[in-house]
């Protein structure tokens, strides 16, 4: 069987042919497997569900304990339809996952999902799955995508704290993942007092302490007045919102691999950019294919152009997949 009857982009998503099953579908299907918990690849109202143990744990806290009919915790190789298929880590969030499919017939492949390779304190690492096909994200396929040291950029956020002692730094971070992870790389920088949450941010924080996850003394950000001259991490949306307004004069972070781009931070009016991505850069992204040498690489959702033609110059068979529905900052 060819590759492209075995796997192929619908209006759903990606859909598995002789699995009959999509992989992160944007909208209601029969039966899906999920990546990880981010709402533009994990959405409710699927027949069934197959992910990891925390990422249906993830969903439930998102969307109710009926976010689907039936849930599956993947563990280990499963049969479903006429293939296996298994989980491996991603290093994007906490329960992120590879989706490995091997068909009975034809070429094996490795769904990437959302993946980063530097190292990430609330989640399991990246590993290599060997595979033909490796189907890979391109959030930031530009060679202008340099990521830098996620604690270098958390010291940024201590130096001003230091420099600005009166006033309380608000840092937007998105509620799943990035939030937890400036926590921890707070905590690893030595930073041992309070850490204030925003209600939005609340229960998903919780979840990563019960998994485990050591992120420290956290509060409530319930009195403004009381926690000047320190840290606040709230989700993007309550920046524009009339929370916001309830500090005086606040310092505004942002942590994102889009705070590299300057005009984006100066459209959040974000006064401290933290670069910290929970993606791959272009070096991991090329390292990554480098490293697999797959007879094919499928680019999805991102720059999909340009790592294409890098790859076509390093002799390694690549196409655009196009898929729409996932969004490029959606909860980067």
């Amino acid at each position: 069987m060819q590759a492209d009857q075995i796997l192929y982009p619908t209006d759903a998503g990606l859909y598995c042919a002789p699995g009959d099953f999509f992989i992160d579908p944007v909208r209601p299907v029969p039966r899906a497997l999920i990546t990880h918990g981010h709402g533009d690849h994990a959405r409710a109202g699927h027949g069934a569900v197959l992910a990891t143990r925390q990422t249906l744990d993830i969903m439930a806290i998102r969307y109710g304990e009926d976010f689907t009919s039936a849930r599956q915790i993947a563990d280990g190789p499963l049969r479903v339809g006429e293939t296996t298929v298994s989980f491996h880590p991603a290093g994007h969030v906490l329960g992120s996952a590879q989706i490995a499919v091997h068909p009975d017939q034809g070429p094996r492949f490795t769904v990437s999902g959302d993946y980063c390779r530097m190292p990430n304190p609330v989640c399991l690492p990246w590993e290599p799955v060997p595979c033909d096909i490796f189907v890979t994200e391109a959030t930031f396929g530009l060679p202008v995508f340099r990521h830098p040291d996620p604690l270098a950029e958390t010291r940024k956020l201590l130096a001003s704290m230091a420099e600005f002692p009166d006033r309380a730094h608000l840092v937007g971070a998105y509620a799943l993942g990035k939030a937890q992870r400036v926590i921890a790389l707070l905590r690893q920088a030595g930073y041992d007092a309070p850490i204030h949450l925003h209600g939005a941010a609340q229960r998903l924080t919780d979840y990563h302490v019960a998994q485990g996850v050591p992120l420290g003394d956290l509060r409530p950000a319930t009195q403004p007045k009381e926690i000047e001259g320190q840290v606040v991490i709230a989700p993007p949306s309550a920046f524009a919102s009339p929370w916001v307004q309830r500090f005086r004069d606040p310092v505004i972070g942002f942590a994102s691999g889009w705070m590299a781009v300057r005009a984006r931070a100066r459209q959040r009016g974000t006064e401290l950019p933290l670069v910290i991505s929970d993606h791959v850069d272009w070096p991991q992204l090329t390292q990554t294919l480098q490293e697999l040498r797959p007879d094919e690489a499928w680019v999805t959702h991102g720059r999909e152009e340009a790592l294409v033609r890098w790859c076509e110059l390093n002799q390694i068979s690549a196409r655009p997949l196009r898929l729409v529905g996932y969004e490029d900052e959606a909860e980067e």
